[in-house]
């Protein structure tokens, strides 16, 4: 079974023109979870973003798992109510197994993510 382990990443709040006009390092993955939040994995350092009342914020509240996408995919059938987005790269978020998780679909992989909180719930669900 996949055990899901904590994922170390900068929390940004800002003005959504802020977040768009922000360029991120090669190695990150910058996640979109609403117009004025962004949690960008691993962690950022000396960020310039164009708002002066921007949050950046260390964050480790989120536990992730990278699966191939034929194990995400199968687990994502049974478990997911919504239709799940086709191209690939794609964020997407909503309840998974009834928990609220965020995913991240490359060629070849998912990255599931959940609450650090849920993890045990969320492995459980995933067996």
């Amino acid at each position: 079974m996949p055990e899901l382990k904590r994922l170390p990443a900068t929390r940004i709040v800002a003005t959504p023109a802020a977040l768009d006009a922000a360029e991120w390092p090669d190695d990150t993955l910058a996640l979109r979870f609403a117009p004025d939040e962004l949690l960008v994995t691993p962690p950022v350092a000396n960020l310039a973003l164009d708002d002066p009342h921007a949050i950046i914020i260390a964050d480790s509240g989120y536990a992730g798992v990278w699966l191939p996408e034929a194990e995400a995919l199968a687990f994502l059938e049974r478990a997911c109510e919504w239709e799940l987005p086709p191209q690939r790269p794609a964020f997407a978020q909503g309840a998974v197994a009834g928990i609220a998780a965020k995913l991240w679909f490359e060629a070849g992989r998912v990255l599931l993510i959940v609450p650090a909180p849920l993890i045990a719930d969320f492995e459980e669900r995933m067996a």
